[in-house]
């Protein structure tokens, strides 16, 4: 059974792209030679900050579906790993 990953670029003007895909090293790849024609091609070089590996498709693209509707603030704790500010963000919203 293959891994699907979600997971978050840098681009060179300090911008995120969030994407999911079932070979990660291929697809950074392809982002940074443009051969993946998306958001980062005018953005290059990109740079791996986050990704985690799902078992199944369709939870990957929930979870990538959901962080593309995170702020940038929000977005970062994730790629930090903190979670308790990323708790904390995420209670902001309900205030």
């Amino acid at each position: 059974m293959s891994d699907f990953f979600v997971y978050i670029l840098k681009c060179n003007d300090d911008s995120y792209y969030i994407g999911h895909t079932d070979d990660i090293e291929k697809r950074v790849g392809e982002h940074n030679n443009g051969t993946y024609e998306c958001y980062t091609i005018d953005k290059l070089p990109t740079q791996l900050v986050f990704s985690e590996t799902f078992q199944r498709r369709e939870d990957a693209i929930a979870f990538e579906i959901k962080i593309k509707k995170w702020n940038r603030q929000k977005k970062e704790a994730l790629i930090n790993r903190d979670y308790e500010a990323l708790h904390q963000l995420s209670k902001k919203k309900f205030k």
